[in-house]
């Protein structure tokens, strides 16, 4: 009887090669799925499962998972203003984690024997496809075809041409991930730290870019950005139109540099210009209505939460208790900020809150009414007793 495995299908060139050498090698009943988590045009996705029938593919699934990822991920790393190593808003780790999950979900539920991914021995994604996989389908066999064989994407394209199956020379040569929370290229001078990556690897060319400076407002209810310039919009949408006008201005664009979950240095370009806005004005809004103390810490947990879901630990129990305390900091994180884009950078210009600390506080600067010139002394000499103490007891020894 032939084994019925369940293959995460994007239609790129490593998982065409899988879905051909699943059928070839273990003579498997493949179904392919392609859970969307943004970056697709319908005609992409029609495209796509056109692609997989010709191929061979037992049936098709298409799993609408955009609105899922924004309420059970993206809104987590805006409130915990996640940017791994400061710059990235770690575009893929979320959507292979749920990736991984609608697929063992769906194969579990369609009788399969196995489920399988396209990914390398080398990255990182292989470890978030078999973590949920271990975690949500332990009794399912898993197949990583291209991590078996430890071939090269030139290789996988010579065995699929002599299969009869071609695809694009850039294909090829870059592995690049659309998704609703921005997109990765890899490949070539990303693997060189000191190359810079042309604009002609990302899909769209900066060009025809906007040159007036114009301003945006983002809205946002317990740190979750919800409105544009007093427009209410879905969460997917909102993240869609953000990037959209940053990309008008060339914003966004970056390379990450940084320690994969495997141990060794690994390196992506970037373009995410709605991750970036939205956390810089979050961070901003923070910074108005929070207490000190309730932005250290929760800038602490943000950072680690961040760092457990690029490693492909989301199932741990630990991640809920930390996306409690984070969702506790947000009750008051509410009002709007106001960003000016300009060609090639943006800045935040204004925010206003209803919780603001800066308006409970009556005043800053040359004078306040809540404390007064004596009161202020007094603070001042006790604030400086340690360490005059420190000082003075080093002089005397």
């Amino acid at each position: 009887m032939k084994p019925k495995i369940l293959l995460a299908f994007s239609g790129g060139l490593d998982t065409t090669f899988c879905l051909l050498w699943l059928k070839e090698t273990l003579n498997a009943d493949v179904v392919t799925a392609t859970v969307d988590t943004g970056g697709f045009e319908p005609s992409e996705l029609a495209a796509i499962e056109k692609r997989a029938l010709s191929l061979g593919a037992l049936e098709h699934r298409t799993l609408d998972a955009k609105a899922e990822l924004f309420s059970r991920f993206v809104t987590v790393l805006i409130q915990g203003n996640v940017l791994r190593g400061r710059v990235y808003p770690l575009s893929v780790s979320a959507e292979r984690v749920l990736q991984a999950e609608l697929t063992a979900k769906l194969a579990k539920s369609l009788g399969c024997d196995g489920v399988a991914h396209g990914s390398t021995g080398a990255g990182n994604d292989q470890v978030r496809f078999d973590g949920a996989f271990q975690a949500l389908a332990p009794g399912l066999a898993v197949h990583t075809p291209i991590r078996t064989l430890g071939w090269s994407r030139a290789q996988e394209t010579e065995w699929l041409a002599k299969h009869g199956v071609t695809v694009p020379a850039k294909t090829t040569a870059y592995s690049v991930n659309t998704g609703l929370w921005g997109t990765t290229v890899g490949g070539k001078e990303t693997h060189d730290p000191w190359k810079e990556v042309p604009a002609s690897a990302f899909p769209v060319p900066p060009e025809g870019l906007k040159t007036a400076p114009a301003d945006v407002v983002i809205g946002f209810d317990k740190g979750v950005p919800v409105s544009i310039d007093g427009k209410k919009l879905s969460g997917p949408e909102l993240v869609a139109a953000l990037h959209a006008l940053g990309r008008s201005y060339g914003l966004g664009r970056g390379t990450h540099l940084g320690d994969t979950i495997l141990g060794i240095k690994g390196r992506i370009a970037f373009e995410a210009p709605a991750p970036l806005m939205l956390i810089a004005a979050h961070q901003e809004l923070e910074k108005l209505v929070l207490t000190r103390w309730q932005a250290f810490w929760k800038n602490h947990v943000g950072e680690f939460y961040g760092q457990m879901l690029h490693e492909g630990l989301y199932y741990d129990p630990v991640m809920r208790d930390l996306e409690a305390m984070i969702l506790s900091s947000q009750l008051r994180v509410n009002g709007e900020v106001r960003l000016k884009l300009a060609p090639g950078h943006f800045d935040v210009t204004g925010v206003k809150s209803p919780q603001s600390l800066m308006s409970a506080q009556a005043a800053y600067g040359e004078t306040s009414k809540l404390w007064d010139g004596a009161e202020a002394a007094g603070f001042s000499k006790i604030h400086a007793m340690p360490m005059a103490l420190a000082m003075k007891a080093e002089v005397a020894s």
